[in-house]
């Protein structure tokens, strides 16, 4: 049994006045502030969370009072991973994972049941020889909404210039292949992209292809790609820009309306300053467009939502976070201010080439690019980098364009060197959508919530006052494991744990 470090003030579990109950998990020598994780879930009222420390993989299981229940230590992975990511179902889960041996990638599986258990051996999806130590991954594994279709994807060196080779292996749910595809993507133009991968329900695949103006990442032309699950071609749609620029870009599958949507924010003069949001729609069985418009914000709305400077600049830190389709074709976006500052006075520009920090998919490459986006938030360990999270916009647009409303959640935060304790998580209880954050006062972090109903009502909560300050939430990385259950990790001193909060 591993050494647990047990301090006095930790309180297991916690009541608070409003009805919210908070149970953390204890504080384990092995979980320091640098561990990498992923909460996977919660299987038979277990929540199940993955952990690599310093290359030491292992799941951890907590019961509903997120005491520990059991450790499988996974040590059949190699000694470096890549890439990882998790597949949840209702009585299992995959992993997916990425390494390198020599001059050989490779992509595997393996499957856990709802005890943590491996059963059944890794299963190698694919591989890829390579003439270089890779550090960041090749493959992309992405999933259809109902999780019926699993497509693992990479980008291949072209044969020829102005071409990329996109791989396709689609699986159903047992990891029984489909069909394996070898794609040719025409990539004249000098800042081509691709980015974007989704696979809908009927194992169909759309992802978009950009050009960006000079070396911005300003785009003046958009294409979305589509591949049908059986088939070996590709279907190029233009999409026309009527004269604007688009940055942020956003591909969303509707599954229950057929529809394919792309949301970007937009200016009207390149390198100008954002002026709205860009919205296009696409009928998947009618194949064609159903709706080409943007909404254009007054200088009213700008000077709301603005936190400091101009007036006309007041969107330019902001970047896309959530979009949500509803049942009637329209669809709710919600928008974050974030950027960064150095101690060497480097100002944010969301044009010199910071992309968005919240993007899904960027460029794969096997041959050595590292993607499509600058990360603003990388480390940069010469320097003191201060991180910025503003307000949130929120909008509810129609299935004609028509902005039914809008609405601001108002929050400053700032933190130096890390953005872990900054930004928001959301909880989706249905009738509303529940927004978390931290609210800094003197150094010090508070959880508050604020709720948004479909009509666009905001409800502004009493902070968590009643919860132990001891431990620092990171709301961002929060995972919805019940209708209103969440969890999400948090920082005790020096230590990594667990909180787990019942609404």
């Amino acid at each position: 049994m591993k050494f647990k470090i047990v301090f006095f003030a930790i309180i297991l579990f916690v009541g608070v006045a409003k009805g919210q109950l908070v149970s953390y998990s204890p504080i384990n020598s092995d979980d320091v502030k640098d561990l990498k994780y992923e909460i996977i879930g919660k299987l038979s009222g277990n929540i199940q969370i993955y952990k690599n420390n310093r290359n030491k993989y292992s799941i951890t299981l907590y019961d509903a009072q997120m005491q520990e229940v059991t450790i499988e230590k996974l040590d059949f992975l190699p000694e470096t991973i890549l890439n990882e990511n998790f597949l949840l179902f209702p009585d299992s889960y995959y992993m997916f994972y990425e390494y390198q041996r020599k001059n050989v990638v490779y992509c595997m599986a393996v499957k856990f049941d709802k005890m943590g258990k491996k059963i059944s051996d890794p299963i190698e999806l694919d591989t890829t020889k390579v003439s270089f130590l890779s550090s960041t991954k090749i493959y992309t594994v992405i999933n259809s909404e109902d999780k019926q279709h699993i497509m693992v994807i990479k980008i291949g060196k072209p044969e020829e210039e102005k071409t990329n080779l996109v791989t396709t292996t689609l699986y159903d749910k047992q990891l029984q292949l489909i069909k394996k595809s070898v794609l040719t993507i025409p990539m004249k133009e000098k800042r081509a992209m691709l980015s974007e991968f989704q696979l809908d329900n009927s194992g169909d695949l759309v992802f978009l292809k950009t050009n960006a103006v000079g070396r911005s990442e300003i785009i003046n032309k958009l294409t979305f790609i589509t591949k049908p699950a059986a088939a070996d071609t590709i279907h190029l749609t233009d999409v026309n820009l009527n004269g604007i620029y688009l940055d942020d870009i956003r591909l969303k599958v509707d599954n229950y309306n057929r529809h394919y949507l792309i949301n970007s924010l937009f200016s009207k003069e390149q390198g100008g300053d954002v002026d709205g949001f860009f919205c296009y729609l696409w009928d998947i069985g009618a194949r064609k467009e159903l709706l080409n418009t943007n909404i254009t914000f007054t200088d009213d709305f700008k000077d709301d939502v603005k936190t400091g400077g101009a007036t006309k600049a007041a969107l330019n830190s902001f970047y896309l976070r959530n979009i949500v389709v509803k049942r009637d074709g329209g669809f709710l976006l919600a928008a974050e201010s974030a950027y960064s500052s150095t101690s060497d006075n480097d100002p944010f520009n969301r044009w010199n080439g910071f992309g968005s920090p919240y993007s899904g998919y960027n460029n794969y490459s096997v041959y050595g690019m590292n993607g499509m986006f600058y990360n603003p938030y990388a480390p940069n360990y010469n320097t003191i980098t201060r991180y910025f999270s503003n307000n949130v916009i929120m909008l509810s647009v129609n299935l004609k364009g028509k902005l039914e409303w809008s609405n601001i959640i108002r929050k400053s935060q700032e933190d130096d060197n890390t953005e872990n304790f900054i930004s928001y998580g959301t909880m989706n209880t249905g009738d509303k959508v529940h927004f978390l954050f931290n609210m800094q006062s003197k150094r010090q972090n508070t959880l508050a919530e604020q709720s948004i109903s479909p009509d666009g009502q905001l409800t502004r909560s009493p902070a968590f006052n009643s919860f132990d300050k001891s431990y620092e939430f990171m709301p961002r990385f929060t995972k919805q494991t019940g209708l209103r259950q969440i969890v999400l990790p948090c920082r005790y001193r020096s230590y990594i744990c667990f909180a787990k909060i019942d609404f």
